[in-house]
């Protein structure tokens, strides 16, 4: 008996590891379709309380679903665009820091060998004379020229569009999960709105300090800090990183570590203080937790992912709590009642 019991148990975790499997290589596989889906559909639970209040005005769905289309492709094509000069900033500094890489493998060929090879390979695989700046497309002609683009961009469009239009619907049919799939709808809304507003102020606090400190495009950088800080851990680790190339090739001496350390700061103050005053405890899960599920994202679909990472994980923990499980038995048990 404790043998068939033993068994079963043994099978059930097998099958749910290679259930796990399927559906990240269905997942990765499907990156095209997919990501594009899920992105428009959390850009969807976001903005759904403000869709609710615009219908209890009496205002149709179709309209409203239209309205918060024009927003949220606006909003995304804003940033796209504020982004832009800092990319390509960015590239215009490829060379000085080609000659900083270079600068610093020389000092450290005094101490490990070899080293000289190992430059002579960066060298080469940069090229010797490359005119990076005047090559470099905008990040908007790239997007454009980008494979399949228009096309995922059309597919995050309907998803957001017909996930808005028929959401009440959609949930209606679940029977009695229709009070839990909105009220994790509301908990995604709720902290991405919190989070938004951390955000913005970390972005404005991040220009002000590194335009103080005397950092060229010190509003750009705020903007990075700002949009990097929603995908938790990893985005600020990059910004750093890139303010303290960038620290480099301004500044001379300690003062070059100036920007990555105030920025740091900021982040810390921000981390331990501000957020949890905003947001409390509507992110009531392990950082470990948040940490993987994010990596994870990148790796399965990339910048997407690790944005969609979080608002999934938040809104699956808030249907996964005891007191929401328990609930949705109650009504089924109700319903079967009643039937």
């Amino acid at each position: 008996m404790l043998q068939t019991a033993l068994s079963e148990q043994a099978a059930r975790v097998m099958l749910l590891i290679v259930t796990a499997i399927a559906v990240a290589t269905a997942l990765k596989i499907g990156q095209p379709v997919a990501a594009p889906v899920v992105f428009g559909l959390v850009l969807g639970i976001v903005v759904s309380p403000v869709a609710d209040r615009l219908a209890r005005f009496g205002v149709p769905r179709v309209l409203i679903a239209i309205f918060l289309l024009a927003v949220v492709t606006s909003a995304l094509a804003a940033v796209i665009m504020m982004a832009d000069p800092l990319i390509l900033s960015l590239s215009e500094q490829l060379p000085r820091l080609k000659e900083a890489i270079g600068s610093w493998l020389a000092m450290a060929s005094n101490v490990m060998r070899g080293i000289e090879s190992i430059s002579q390979e960066i060298e080469t695989t940069m090229g010797g004379d490359m005119e990076v700046g005047e090559n470099m497309p905008s990040i908007k002609n790239a997007l454009w020229l980008a494979p399949n683009f228009v096309a995922q961009l059309f597919i995050f469009m309907g998803a957001l569009f017909f996930f808005v239009l028929t959401r009440d619907e959609l949930y209606a049919a679940a029977g009695p999960m229709e009070q839990p799939l909105k009220t994790a709808d509301r908990a995604v809304s709720r902290y991405f709105g919190a989070v938004t507003l951390v955000n913005t102020g970390l972005g404005v606090v991040t220009a002000v300090v590194l335009m103080v400190i005397g950092v060229e495009y010190a509003p750009l950088w705020g903007l990075a800090a700002g949009l990097m800080n929603f995908i938790l851990y990893l985005g600020p680790m990059v910004n750093a990183s890139g303010l303290q190339i960038d620290g480099r090739l301004q500044f001379h001496g300690a003062v070059a570590l100036l920007p990555p350390t105030a920025f740091l700061l900021t982040n810390l103050i921000e981390a331990q203080f501000v957020t949890p005053v905003v947001v409390g405890q509507k992110l009531a899960m392990s950082p470990l937790v948040v940490f993987l599920a994010i990596v994870f994202g990148l790796w399965l679909w990339g910048p997407v992912g690790a944005i969609v990472a979080l608002p999934v994980l938040l809104w699956f923990g808030v249907l996964m709590r005891p007191g929401v499980l328990s609930q949705v038995k109650r009504r089924r048990f109700r319903h079967s009642e009643a039937a």
